[in-house]
């Protein structure tokens, strides 16, 4: 059987459109490939930015503000030492961009100036730390994006 120029076109297309729509059903239904949005309530999120920025712009007028180190223990959040650790409040929130799962929070606690977020809960990669804090009735918040 001969098959002219038109048919093996259209053969052509055919196959290209199924070679196609494999990889489009097979990336929408694997699960190895989910696509999670950054926060499930960005709405809420937004409501909240001019708020963040307000206690970012707070951060700014203080003396000191919180620093960040990296040690075999984990991280160690380390709060300015001209305050007083009893009336300093807030949480602490860890988001992993690659990997929602891996997102925690946790309240300040401190014995010290120092908070440390032990090895254990982190794994390699980009984390962004985000440290929503109050002292008396100021509210502070400190971003950073590190690589751990």
């Amino acid at each position: 059987m001969k098959i002219n120029w038109g048919t093996a076109i259209v053969i052509a297309f055919v196959c290209f459109i199924s070679f196609i729509m494999y990889f489009v059903i097979s990336m929408s239904t694997d699960s190895k490939y989910d696509h999670d949005l950054v926060v499930e309530d960005y709405y809420g999120q937004e409501l909240q930015f001019q708020a963040d920025l307000d206690h970012e712009e707070n951060a700014k007028h203080l003396e000191s503000n919180i620093t960040l180190k990296t040690t075999k223990e984990g991280i160690v959040i380390t709060f300015p030492e001209d305050l007083n650790i009893q009336k300093i409040e807030g949480k602490v929130f860890l988001y992993r961009p690659s990997n929602k799962q891996l997102d925690f929070e946790t309240e300040i606690s401190l014995s010290n100036h120092n908070l440390l977020i032990p090895d254990k809960r982190l794994l390699d990669g980009r984390w962004n730390i985000k440290v929503d804090w109050k002292y008396n009735t100021n509210s502070y918040l400190f971003k950073k994006e590190i690589t751990y």
